[in-house]
């Protein structure tokens, strides 16, 4: 008999889902992030920190409110997704964030990179940050109450666990 690991068949089924949702979500954001534009002009990149946030923040409150709203959500669901696909409960809240967030700060890092082929697309350094920011927000505020309530939802009584199968000894029948 082959041992499911930690969680058996529904940690298989949130894994699934969350590899599925991922799988769909990083489709979305090469979509959107890496069509060309059709504008007579470019701004120059910005390779400043903070430099386009500022900016951001001059146009006035609506506009900033969008465009920084808009940097920290296209990422943020890979905050959720990335711990969904692997699956795991029994883990370091710090290591999970931590781990979350440098993978999501490396897939900012890449759609940046990818856009300097795209017509009509610059890099933009706070899009990074924004991104990123947006990915471990989105961690904080999910993942660790939804492992909390699977702990709980495993551990309550009168359902049967699924640890380790039990060691069978042999016994000697005559000597």
């Amino acid at each position: 008999m082959q041992r499911q690991g930690s969680g058996g068949q529904a940690a298989m089924v949130v894994r699934v889902a969350g590899f599925a949702l991922l799988l769909a979500h990083l489709l979305l954001v090469a979509w959107i992030s890496l069509r060309p534009r059709d504008v007579a002009w470019v701004t120059p990149p910005n390779t400043i920190p903070l430099h386009g946030l500022r900016a951001d923040l001059a146009l006035g409150g609506a506009a900033a409110a969008r465009l920084i709203g808009e940097g920290l959500l296209l990422l943020a669901p890979l905050g959720v997704l990335l711990p969904m696909a692997d699956g795991r409960l029994h883990v370091s809240g710090w290591a999970s964030l931590a781990r979350t967030t440098a993978a999501g700060a490396l897939v900012s890092l890449a759609v940046e990179l990818l856009q300097t082929a795209v017509p009509g697309q610059v890099v933009d350094v706070d899009s990074v940050l924004l991104n990123t920011a947006g990915v471990a927000l989105a961690h904080l505020l999910v993942v660790p109450a939804a492992r909390a309530r699977l702990r709980r939802r495993g551990s309550r009584p009168g359902r049967a666990s699924q640890g380790a199968t039990p060691k069978i000894s042999r016994v000697p029948i005559a000597p």
